[in-house]
């Protein structure tokens, strides 16, 4: 399927670009403040850790990658709005310079505070400036969905909305 959208946590957003045209880059930044999710370095999703406010955050999960294409038409498709092209079957996805690092399953408990972890330094504890106003500008321009938002699903907002970026 051409997805044109990536499915965030509970949200929707249009992609910046053809994803069948070119290669493009995938990353989640995963540490013990938040979880970031980025296309070609534009983060799309930001996860808080607000662990303090009482609301779950995945911190001793092994994390793992999985690749599928499944028919979505009645969720992923604005509730059937947009219908598959099927004629464009079979679907493929490619993938290269694929690379994982992270802390061992079960991990340190000190995995968070181990210097080695690079992605638990400084630069990575909150989205810099620039990060900061590229998530402002996707949201606000190709975000189509938010359960944050969604008062018919959801009539008490969800705790983790209440953590703003």
């Amino acid at each position: 399927m051409l997805m044109e959208k990536v499915i965030e946590n509970k949200g929707l957003v249009n992609l910046l670009f053809d994803p069948a045209t070119d290669f493009h880059t995938y990353t989640i930044m995963w540490n013990h403040l938040h979880i970031v999710f980025y296309v070609d370095e534009v983060p799309i999703r930001v996860y808080k850790n607000t662990e303090a406010r009482n609301i779950p955050y995945p911190k001793m999960q092994p994390m793992g990658v999985y690749s599928t294409l499944w028919e979505a038409d009645d969720w992923a498709t604005r509730g059937g709005l947009e219908k598959i092209d099927w004629s464009k079957a079979p679907f493929l996805a490619y993938y290269k310079d694929f690379d994982i690092e992270g802390c061992p399953v079960p991990g340190p408990e000190n995995c968070a505070t181990n210097a080695r972890n690079w992605w638990e330094g400084t630069a990575y504890q909150a989205l810099n400036a620039m990060e900061a106003t590229r998530y402002r500008w996707v949201r606000m321009n190709h975000m189509i969905y938010d359960y944050c938002t969604d008062k018919s699903r959801y009539l008490v907002t969800p705790p983790e909305c209440m953590a703003c970026i």
